[in-house]
């Protein structure tokens, strides 16, 4: 399992904007996230006292950014920075996500990749139950390392 402090290392998002806890597992095929900080009052994406389901988006193109940074690594390099772009085929199952008491889980695999792309589909479950899924697309910054 990898921890929180090994997902900071990975990615543009510090602090409380990371927003996955672990990954529980992952290989060049995928990824699979675990994070519980939906609940925590001082979230960073709350607004009006909650954390809508739109914001699972967010989750999900976080996950894009620790498998390009795990796959990154592991070919002793470092992954380069992405701007989100579209958001496709997302269904949204729950209003809010700080009330749900369980961790929130994720996949996600890379559909598409280009030098200067990437298109991932992702799923978000809570207690077994599917709450948000989708594809995300970014345009990964700098030059090609």
């Amino acid at each position: 399992m990898i921890g929180r402090e090994q997902i900071l290392a990975l990615i543009p998002h510090q602090g409380a904007m990371c927003l996955w806890d672990e990954v529980v597992d992952w290989d060049a095929a995928g990824i699979h996230l675990r994070a519980r900080n939906h609940r925590d009052r001082a979230h960073p994406l709350r607004s009006d006292g909650q954390l809508r389901g739109v914001h699972l988006c967010e989750y999900g193109a976080q996950a894009m950014a620790v498998h390009g940074g795990l796959r990154a690594q592991a070919q002793g390099g470092t992954a380069r920075a992405g701007v989100l772009v579209a958001l496709r085929g997302v269904d949204v199952h729950v209003a809010r996500i700080d009330d749900l008491p369980g961790d929130l889980e994720c996949t996600a695999q890379p559909l598409a990749e280009a030098a200067d792309s990437q298109q991932y589909a992702f799923r978000i479950t809570h207690a077994g139950t599917v709450i948000a899924e989708g594809r995300a697309a970014v345009v990964l910054q700098g030059d090609t390392p």
